[in-house]
């Protein structure tokens, strides 16, 4: 997807903010994790959440997701405030970890089953969305294998398809591609344009820059703060760079 593409696909983007964050501030101690953070993000839209290790990205992610409480400022997420509405923030968003989102020694069909019950979703729904995500997966044959038999680029292409498998309106990715091949890479981001382009808000953070090109817009933190925050193209235009590993350069450095 070439510069122009993803201009044309953001423009595109329903202008309805999915959420919105207003001087966010998260405290530890004399810590300051999260200092006055304040951003929107759309319906549908792709939105990298970068920064170096340490730089708040984690905090702020688990405050979106109704884990943890801001010290202060305004937050709501797909409608809801995050003081008084955690659980319907929960309801309404999906979460992938890099580090755990399957069960290891559950098979592929298990862990689908079991995440559809925690979703509240019903036997007859979870029964007929199972076989068309292992047609749509290619998983059919492997259906009854352990999750620990199988390679990481596959844990990662099923861990997706099961953080989204109640559409929720938002899903939250902390560097679900970490540690994979590129053709796995590449074959997860076009399964987050079609989460995308059905309506699902994608939040993810990445280490890989490249990645970052693939957003509809780009937020660099460091130190707790946003320094940096607009379409790839723009950014680059910003910090006169060639692409955004010099731009992320420019900014955590």
């Amino acid at each position: 997807m070439n510069d122009r593409e993803k201009k044309e696909n953001y423009m595109t983007k329903d202008t309805e903010n999915i959420i919105v964050v207003k001087n966010l501030m998260k405290k530890f101690g004399s810590f300051v994790a999260n200092d006055n953070l304040t951003f929107e993000v759309r319906k549908g839209e792709i939105f990298g959440f970068l920064g170096a290790n340490g730089a708040g990205k984690t905090t702020a992610i688990k405050i979106l997701s109704g884990l943890s409480f801001p010290t202060s400022g305004d937050v709501m997420v797909a409608g809801y405030d995050v003081y008084k509405e955690r659980e319907l923030v929960k309801k309404n968003i999906g979460y992938m970890s890099q580090k755990f989102s399957l069960y290891e020694d559950l098979t592929v069909r298990e862990n689908i089953r079991f995440y559809g019950g925690i979703y509240g979703l019903s036997s007859k729904y979870i029964k007929e969305k199972t076989e068309d995500l292992l047609e749509r997966l290619k998983m059919k044959d492997i259906q009854n294998s352990l999750i620990s038999s199988l390679p990481l680029g596959w844990k990662q292409k099923i861990a997706f398809s099961v953080a989204i498998f109640h559409d929720p309106k938002i899903v939250f990715l902390d560097e679900p591609t970490g540690g994979v091949d590129p053709i796995t890479r590449r074959d997860f981001w076009e399964m987050i344009y079609e989460a995308s382009n059905a309506g699902i808000t994608v939040f993810v953070t990445t280490h890989y820059m490249d990645e970052a090109e693939y957003c509809d817009r780009v937020s660099i933190m460091d130190k707790g703060r946003i320094e940096g925050m607009d379409t790839p193209g723009e950014l680059k235009r910003q910090f006169d760079a060639q692409n955004m590993d010099e731009v992320f350069l420019k900014i955590a450095r």
